[in-house]
């Protein structure tokens, strides 16, 4: 099966501060999947490292006022096509991120506050009928998938 996974999860140095956060437990995942590494930031054209960034509203806005709101739909996009190329049906994504958080994210007041809602990236792909897993929820990932595409 083929699962659309955050590249920072992956281990690429592509989060805004330029580090990852990689997941030793996706060793198991990619031995019984393919994983298509994806960072809607870095797809939508911004560079690593970049300002933090969280969404206020529909908009994307950095801690210093700059509007990066068509990067991220320009990202997201390109995501949209990775999963879509590729017949993703699920994707595990970076929670709390202004892209790839799903169920909380933060306020947009850059006070580590969650509310909740999801990243661009997490909002569109739910809407596409992909199921959305956060970092979080990879025991249960690696437990369900075999059986949850068998069907």
């Amino acid at each position: 099966m083929r699962l659309l996974v955050s590249a920072c999860l992956l281990g690429v140095g592509c989060r805004y501060d330029g580090g990852s956060n990689q997941l030793p437990q996706l060793k198991e995942l990619l031995k019984q999947h393919t994983c298509i590494p994806v960072c809607p930031e870095q797809l939508g054209g911004l560079p690593t490292p970049r300002p933090p960034a969280e969404r206020q509203g529909n908009r994307v806005i950095t801690r210093e006022g700059e509007d990066v709101t068509e990067a991220f739909v320009r990202g997201t996009a390109e995501v949209l096509r990775l999963a879509d190329l590729y017949r993703c049906k699920a994707a595990l994504l970076k929670e709390r991120s202004p892209s790839c958080g799903c169920g909380q994210i933060y306020d947009g007041t850059f006070t580590k506050t969650l509310v909740e809602g999801d990243g661009l990236a997490a909002q569109l792909l739910k809407k596409k009928g992909l199921t959305i897993y956060g970092e979080s929820q990879i025991g249960e990932l690696v437990n369900e998938l075999p059986f949850f595409f068998s069907i």
